[in-house]
């Protein structure tokens, strides 16, 4: 008895941001792909909602119409309102293809069970990767002021396609094809900032994912211990503050060193707020 949701469209997306704004920090994540859709980001998703105008469930899914969604992971985002939308959205509704193997990123830790559930309804696997904090930064006035000499700040710059290869080893879940063209993605069409050495080369660098989240941080071990990442992290921050971007991240609840550098950045959390990742059908 699959009951279809409806797939907004552009005016309809731009609604929806507005409206998602009341929800943060839950609706982050669902925020920030919407965010940069209806600022014409390149992308391959559908955005559903259980029903319009008042909708109390949007889930962010792969467009099976686009042939290039087979070049990403298979990623699901969902914001609902209540456990109770989630759950006949997730049992009713035929919004996710549980045929195949996905990832559920960024949900709410208190959904975890309707998740679960659902799985289970279908005789699905699943299993936890990570639960993380959700640190945003409501206000760039909270960034500390850092003493940038001359000589640093003409080594700050934006990451080009020519580093991709770079941050895609770099990055603990890279080396891949997808992750390749994920970080492709986020290099060509998100902000980024680096540090780079005197030949030129990132020594490290900030990236922004296409949940509009910062991501990626990092510094080549030799050149850790000195304060690159809170340069990065605050001129990032007010560059995106400046352009209307929500400025958030994710960090891993075993991560304390993110954690303490984010914290001492001005970015706070919601104190009973944790975010989960999934994988499903794996």
């Amino acid at each position: 008895r699959s009951r279809t949701m409806k797939v907004l469209n552009s005016e309809e997306l731009g609604t929806v941001e507005t409206a998602l704004e009341s929800y943060f920090p839950q609706s982050l994540k669902v925020y920030g792909y919407i965010f940069a859709i209806n600022r014409n980001k390149p992308h391959t998703l559908d955005v559903l909602v259980d029903s319009w105008p008042d909708f109390k469930t949007v889930i962010c899914r792969p467009d099976s119409k686009n042939e290039r969604s087979a070049d990403f992971l298979n990623k699901v985002t969902v914001f609902s309102k209540e456990a109770e939308g989630l759950r006949s959205v997730l049992a009713e509704h035929s919004a996710v293809d549980w045929s195949a193997c996905f990832m559920v990123g960024g949900l709410d830790v208190n959904y975890a069970t309707v998740l679960k559930e659902a799985a289970a309804y279908r005789g699905i696997r699943i299993k936890l990767l990570t639960v993380e904090h959700l640190m945003r930064l409501q206000d760039p006035s909270h960034l500390p002021d850092l003493k940038i000499d001359s000589d640093m700040a003409a080594r700050i710059s934006s990451l080009n396609e020519s580093h991709v290869g770079l941050v895609n080893q770099a990055w603990k879940f890279g080396g891949g094809e997808q992750s390749f063209r994920l970080i492709n993605k986020m290099i060509s069409c998100f902000p980024s900032c680096c540090i780079t050495d005197d030949g030129g080369s990132p020594i490290s660098w900030v990236l922004l994912y296409d949940y509009c989240a910062l991501g990626m941080l990092y510094t080549a071990p030799e050149h850790r211990g000195k304060g690159y990442a809170k340069i990065l992290v605050s001129t990032i921050a007010r560059r995106l503050h400046a352009q209307g971007y929500p400025v958030y991240c994710f960090i891993e609840e075993e991560n304390e060193l993110s954690y303490r550098l984010f914290k001492g950045l001005g970015f706070t959390e919601a104190p009973d707020y944790r975010t989960s990742w999934y994988e499903l059908n794996y």
